[in-house]
């Protein structure tokens, strides 16, 4: 047999990096994360690609947020199959979220203002607690703050 017929059979073994298991997150993490992409997913979905397909013209504020909504679910149902890859869709849920509540609810909470759409809208956003406790935040560190950024050259 030559050399090259027995590369050919030889199964190739990819060499073991320590470094690459401590990024890897246990099945039962991933698990837990599917459950908010699937939130995520399913709920934009049954509620935004409706409105995607049959509309009015829309203002130039109504049409941005649709689509980018539409596109946010696909992200988030990609996320059932890569949830460690997606991650950062999870953080930009939980990052507007707290945002929106720090800056235009709490304020009206706090004058007693707080009724209405806004209200409904609070409650919907509250959802995110879900995000919020599927999120694991000690891999986020070390990924996004601790770990080297990739080369600029």
């Amino acid at each position: 047999m030559s050399i090259l017929q027995q590369r050919r059979h030889t199964p190739a073994q990819p060499e073991h990096d320590a470094s690459r298991d401590s990024l890897t997150l246990p099945t039962w993490r991933l698990n837990l994360m599917r459950v908010a992409y699937l939130e995520m997913g399913v709920g934009l979905a049954i509620t935004r690609w409706p409105e995607l397909v049959s509309h009015d013209p829309w203002e130039l504020m109504e049409g941005t947020v649709v689509t980018m909504l539409v596109a946010m679910s696909v992200l988030a149902l990609l996320g059932l199959r890569y949830p460690q890859r997606m991650l950062p869709i999870l953080l930009f849920e939980v990052g507007w979220k707290l945002l929106w509540l720090g800056t235009v609810a709490l304020p009206l909470w706090l004058n007693g203002d707080l009724n209405g759409a806004t209200r409904e809208q609070v409650i919907k956003i509250l959802w995110a607690v879900i995000v919020v406790a599927v999120i694991p935040w000690r891999h986020v560190f070390r990924q996004f703050v601790l770990a080297r950024g990739d080369r600029w050259r």
